[in-house]
């Protein structure tokens, strides 16, 4: 079963784009990827670029020679539906990061602050809230 979840970012004017991801969107697999993989703007931007994806994996591009799409994916390459699937392009605006925490996150909602953070909302909590995605990957390992 998926584990649904949009991976979104926050340009400098506080508006924030978002995308889709229907695979494997918990804070110890996705969170974590995009922790440790996507950790400046230009890496977070390529991402978005793509649109709704199946699955996220460490790195967007594909490499010359790899072959990848969706029906056979290479290992480490994210799924895309765009790119992979020839689908219509999804990429979701939203105000400000209040605006997104408080959209349709799908199960779990992750934000790269213009700060150079990520942030994290479970919207199975009953009271929503950004926290730091990297305390909770600490708490999830302790």
């Amino acid at each position: 079963m998926a584990t649904r979840s949009r991976i979104a970012i926050e340009d400098q004017t506080g508006k924030v784009r978002s995308i889709y991801c229907h695979w494997d969107g918990y804070p110890s697999n996705n969170g974590r990827i995009l922790f440790e993989h996507f950790q400046t703007q230009e890496k977070v931007e390529s991402l978005i670029k793509l649109g709704s994806i199946s699955s996220l994996d460490k790195n967007v591009e594909i490499p010359e020679g790899v072959t990848h799409n969706f029906g056979s994916p290479a290992d480490g390459i994210v799924v895309a539906y765009h790119r992979d699937r020839r689908e219509d392009l999804e990429i979701r605006d939203h105000d400000s990061v209040d605006d997104f925490i408080n959209s349709d996150v799908e199960e779990y909602g992750y934000v790269f602050t213009a700060a150079g953070e990520w942030l994290c909302v479970d919207a199975h909590e009953d009271v929503r809230q950004a926290k730091l995605l990297e305390n909770i990957l600490i708490k999830e390992a302790e």
